[in-house]
C-alpha cells in the first residue's frame, strides 16, 4: 500500500492517482508526518491548518 500526499491540500491518499479530497492529480511520496483528523468542527488544529474534512494529512510535502 503506497501512502501519497497531495500537493495542494496534504491529504494523504493510498493507491489512487487522484487526490479523494480536493480531485488534484498531483501527489507525491516525498511527505513528511502527520495529522489525524477526526472532527474538523471541534478542532483548534483544524481550523488552524484549515482543515474541513475529517481524514489524515501530511505536515509538509515536498
Amino acid at each position: 500500500m503506497t501512502e501519497l500526499a497531495c500537493k495542494k491540500c496534504k491529504f494523504i491518499n493510498s493507491d489512487v492517482s487522484i487526490c479523494k479530497n480536493c480531485g488534484s492529480t498531483e501527489l507525491t511520496k516525498e511527505w513528511y508526518g502527520y495529522l489525524i483528523i477526526l472532527d474538523p468542527e471541534r478542532s483548534e488544529i483544524a481550523k488552524r491548518v484549515d482543515i474541513r474534512i475529517p481524514g489524515k494529512y501530511a505536515l509538509r510535502v515536498e
